[in-house]
């Protein structure tokens, strides 16, 4: 009998066992999911964090004392800073061919002062304007000193719309950087046209309290600098005199230019071979007007290789747009550069950029394309509408608006 009781009473217990263990095992697996939740949700807020960090800028996160570079920052191996000759990091200094603008406003000068810019512009797509009369020095100041101010004054300008007039920003393009640069900078619309209703100065940052003031009239300073170095240009170029020929395009750029003005800063940064302030690229307009205070980090791509720019003191470094290189017909060249940085000083700046306005058509001047001799136009007529919207759609990595505006070769042996 009492083995026959034995086998119901253990049947009884496996299936009480069963029972209990049941839901012991939801229970665990109920406890896991919340967890796993629970993890998802604080690397998420991690991650928002961390980008919320990045997207204050580097002047922030140099502020914050860090000893490595996020890795939001750090390039792939092949874009690192290091020379393409082969020389690892070392520098190779470069002096730009110098153009004195006393010799350009010295008639008995003028023909030498034009060929050191027209063989710089066509060589290097570079050069350095000295005794040019603008006050660099308190602009570098005040610049400065913004970005000195506390990180709350400063971000009431930010924005990532690259259209807007007043921006504070950092890297390249913030909402579409594959890799961020860098780099903090502050943009200022001011075309001449704009600037003369005084209004428009108003909308920059309130502080530093001489900001306004002083952006504005080095603005319009650099301008006139501009206009004097487009009608050497043209004289170099074309051979032509104010008034004359082609040199209309002056009277166009005295009514009405587009200008703007890019104020930046290159933070010491903890890991420099790891990134750039600025990646490689060429700019848009006519010519660019950069100034800059004693430490360096601009460098040009000349015959294969990165060359780093000699800051000269008083000084302005001009080079060659996109839209300068349209206009001659691919004779002045406007050349890759890029923006180092360093470990141990912060690196100030202040570019102008100067072309035709927005609605202002530019291609080849007729002048310099003769089918019949061999000189077809070898580019397509743009604007700068058009690289705005090339801006807004694209990370501007290298050269691609410039080569986008190329005719290509089928193309120009039809014509």
């Amino acid at each position: 009998m009492s083995g026959l009781v034995a086998g119901p009473m253990a049947t009884v217990d496996l299936v009480a066992s069963s029972q209990l263990q049941q839901p012991a095992a939801a229970k665990e697996e109920e406890e896991a999911m919340v967890a796993a939740e629970h993890q998802q949700k604080g690397e998420q807020a991690e991650e928002q964090l961390l980008h919320s960090r990045l997207m204050k800028g580097v002047r922030h996160l140099s502020d914050s004392g860090i000893t490595r570079l996020p890795d939001s920052y750090v390039l792939p191996a092949p874009d690192r800073p290091l020379d393409l000759a082969g020389c690892g990091g070392s520098r190779v200094i470069i002096k730009l061919p110098v153009v004195d603008l006393a010799d350009l406003r010295d008639p008995s000068r003028r023909a030498a002062a034009l060929g050191t810019l027209d063989a710089a512009c066509r060589e290097y797509g570079f050069f350095q304007a000295v005794n040019h009369g603008v006050d660099g020095k308190t602009m570098l100041d005040v610049a400065a000193r913004f970005f000195d101010l506390p990180l709350a004054e400063r971000e009431r300008y930010m924005s990532s719309d690259v259209r807007a007039a007043v921006r504070y920003g950092t890297s390249f393009n913030q909402a579409r950087d594959a890799v961020l640069c860098w780099r903090d900078f502050l943009k200022l619309a001011c075309n001449p046209q704009l600037m003369r209703d005084r209004h428009v100065a108003l909308t920059w940052p309130e502080e530093p309290a001489d900001l306004r003031r002083v952006a504005s009239a080095y603005a319009a300073a650099s301008h006139a600098l501009f206009m004097e170095l487009m009608e050497a240009a043209l004289q170099a170029l074309l051979g032509v005199v104010s008034g004359a020929g082609s040199s209309s395009i002056l009277g166009d750029l005295a009514t009405a230019a587009s200008q703007m003005m890019t104020v930046n800063c290159y933070p010491a940064c903890p890991q420099p071979e790891l990134t750039l302030g600025m990646p490689a690229h060429s700019d848009y307009g006519l010519f660019t007007l950069v100034l800059q205070d004693k430490v360096e980090g601009l460098q040009v791509m000349h015959a294969g290789r990165w060359l780093t720019v000699q800051p000269v003191p008083g000084s302005f470094v001009v080079n060659v747009g996109d839209h300068l290189e349209i206009y001659s017909n691919g004779l002045y060249k406007s050349v890759l550069h890029r923006v180092r940085v360093n470990s141990t000083r912060p690196r100030i700046s202040v570019a102008s950029f100067h072309s035709l306005p927005a609605e202002r058509v530019v291609g080849p001047a007729p002048e310099l394309v003769d089918e019949a001799a061999g000189k077809p136009p070898r580019y397509m007529d743009t604007d700068f509408a058009t690289f705005l919207a090339y801006l807004a759609s694209a990370d501007g990595k290298d050269k691609t608006f410039l080569q986008s505006r190329m005719l290509p070769a089928s193309a120009v042996v039809a014509r």
